[in-house]
């Protein structure tokens, strides 16, 4: 796992361009701590930092393919490198290192664009061909490795963190108004947009080609489809069995070591199961806090036992999480205001004491079925008989009910379609309260916007009111938040992070999933917890999703109240957020009125963030 920063100006590099790529590339140095590597020519700068994992001798980039041909940058990991050489090599192809960028460069040689449909990983690449003055991009099908970009009439420049175009020749730091009332809702703001106005972000399973002064071209190459279909159980569960043997065996691919994360629930324990055939000695890393009902040490510690293996713990403090906030918000790069994100800051932390990769379960709610939230359309059967009329009286009835009153909320979403209140698993402020936060609130932007897209084709896809949670997750919340915190917080600390349930193979099975083989049984994920019941503790399997629990409900009325207000006080942004506004979400939450934490998070990730980006645009 690495980061580079490209520039590509069509009419020619500036004198200024190298020193600028070399500044922008420091400040991405925590995601290559191990080497440094910078590539130009007349028109193209590629500067790489390294995290050595693979091939540790000559996997120095940017990688120069057949004697400079191609040059090449690529952070991620590809898991069939391997058989992709040994098929190369039957075409003729000799290697000279054992490196997944040389292979890259055959494959791309070899097959063109198309070279994308044959790599098995996670990954971000950009290839430089000077002879045909291109600049070929890449990113993963799930969106595991991050890719901005950013382009003007002068040129084109892509990063692995957006925080570095701070440092470039280009008026940052302006804020994308419309991101931030989705930012709102989502609690991040939905890809391909960021939080800044001129910043993209290349969406999973897509390409970018520029040649010359030509237009910049985005391409699917890859989109993820739900397949339900009537499965023999017998049959799946082998399938399912087989395909998560495999990849967790070639995700513990590395030549530096390899430990997991554990908590307390089901997908780490499956993940550190399987990892321990291959590695018996596998460390496992878990973290928790001081407030009874927020941690799952204990837990992780009792499945650790149970399949022998060794486990490493980290208890977080209030003050902890105060004192770690600022840098945490600076690599999350961009607000997002997933309070689970500090957990894994700090597990990272614990964990890069002794291991340079760690598996995690990251992306088995998707693939599974693993939401609480699922099951909620086996609740609501009972409006499946009602009237459409009759249906909007119930919901006009419901708006005459105060806030947190029994049966409100049962009422609203049994008369509402799926489609118009499902924006995820994170929904954080209500529309009827965007206009007292945003001063610039517009009327014209719905969070509809965002997910009707993933509606119109999950609906042509056939999906049910499962299927179509799932594909929005897979399309929002999985991108936009899972991943992110995932990536960000370890690479905080030069730490790459492997996910093996989310890999091309396994999603091919999982694709296949019926409605019961996800929510069956009074539970979620019911097919892959009965998979894996013979090698699991017996507690975790039937155990609800936890998630990294945090106390932020219970220190913002207590440890975390003056810092949280004193972030609010200090901030200087009356064109984004009405402070004073934000100061009763927070009196509100003291007092007991109302559980509003989520909403203050949202709010205090925004306000630092910006508060940080402003100190760099000024001294520019």
């Amino acid at each position: 796992m690495c980061g580079f920063v490209c520039l590509y100006r069509p009419q020619g590099l500036k004198e200024q361009d190298l020193p600028m790529v070399e500044k922008m590339n420091e400040i991405i140095a925590h995601r290559g701590p191990d080497d440094y590597g910078v590539y130009s020519d007349s028109k193209a700068i590629l500067g790489f930092r390294r995290l050595s994992i693979n091939d540790l001798a000559n996997g120095h980039q940017p990688y120069a393919y057949d004697k400079g041909r191609l040059n090449i940058v690529f952070n991620g990991e590809i898991y069939n490198y391997r058989e992709l050489r040994k098929d190369l090599q039957e075409l003729g192809y000799e290697f000279v290192t054992d490196s997944e960028v040389e292979v890259i460069g055959a494959a791309y040689t070899q097959y063109g664009k198309k070279y994308v449909d044959y790599l098995r990983g996670m990954y971000a690449i950009v290839i430089r061909d000077e002879e045909n003055d291109t600049l070929f991009a890449c990113r993963d099908i799930f969106g595991i490795k991050p890719l901005y970009y950013t382009e003007d009439s002068d040129g084109l420049m892509l990063t692995s963190e957006s925080k570095a175009f701070l440092f470039s020749d280009r008026n940052m730091g302006k804020v994308n108004k419309d991101g931030l009332q989705h930012y709102l809702t989502y609690q991040f703001v939905p890809e391909p947009h960021t939080i800044y106005s001129d910043v993209m972000l290349l969406e999973p399973g897509c390409t970018l080609t520029k040649v010359g002064d030509g237009e910049t071209k985005i391409e699917r190459y890859f989109k993820i489809e739900l397949k339900p279909q009537e499965n023999d159980k017998t049959a799946m569960m082998k399938e399912i069995r087989e395909v998560m043997e495999d990849s967790v065996r070639v995700h513990l691919t590395s030549d530096v070591p390899v430990g997991s994360f554990l908590s307390g629930g089901i997908d780490s324990t499956i993940v550190v199961a399987l990892a321990k055939q291959h590695k018996p000695d596998i460390k496992t890393f878990t973290v928790g806090f001081e407030v009874e009902g927020y941690s799952e040490i204990n837990l992780a510690e009792e499945s650790a036992a149970a399949l022998g293996v060794s486990s490493y713990k980290r208890i977080v403090t209030a003050k902890e999480y105060m004192d770690a906030f600022p840098k945490l918000v600076w690599h999350l790069d961009g607000p997002m205001a997933d309070p689970s994100a500090v957990p894994i800051y700090f597990i990272a932390e614990e964990a890069r004491k002794q291991v340079t990769v760690v598996l995690s379960g990251e992306g088995a709610d998707e693939m599974f079925g693993g939401y609480t939230i699922y099951r909620e359309s086996e609740s609501l059967k009972m409006w499946n008989h009602v009237p459409n009329g009759l249906k909007k009286m119930f919901l006009a009835f419901s708006k005459l009910i105060p806030e947190h009153v029994k049966g409100k909320s049962f009422i609203e979403r049994g008369c509402t379609p799926v489609e118009e209140r499902y924006f995820g698993n994170a929904n954080i402020f209500k529309e009827v309260q965007k206009p007292l936060i945003l001063p610039f609130y517009n009327d014209n932007i719905k969070p509809q916007q965002i997910t009707k897209p993933f509606y119109d084709e999950a609906k042509a896809l056939g999906l049910d009111g499962v299927g179509k949670m799932q594909y929005i997750d897979f399309n929002t919340w999985l991108t936009g938040d899972i991943l992110v915190k995932s990536d960000r917080m370890t690479m905080a600390h030069c730490l790459e992070l492997r996910v093996p349930f989310l890999d091309k193979e396994v999603l091919k099975v999982a694709s296949k999933l019926g409605r019961y083989d996800k929510i069956g049984g009074h539970t979620t994920k019911s097919l892959l917890r009965e998979t894996f019941a013979d090698i699991l503790p017996d507690p975790v399997t039937m155990r609800r999703k936890l998630g990294y629990p945090v106390p932020i409900r219970v220190w913002l009325k207590n440890e975390m109240y003056d810092w949280a207000k004193d972030i609010i006080n200090r901030s200087e942004c009356p064109e984004y957020i009405n402070k004073a506004e934000a100061l009763k979400l927070l009196e509100n939450h003291r007092a007991g009125i109302e559980d509003e934490s989520r909403k203050i998070w949202v709010i205090l990730s925004f306000l630092v963030w910006y508060e940080q980006v402003m100190e760099i645009v000024k001294k520019r």
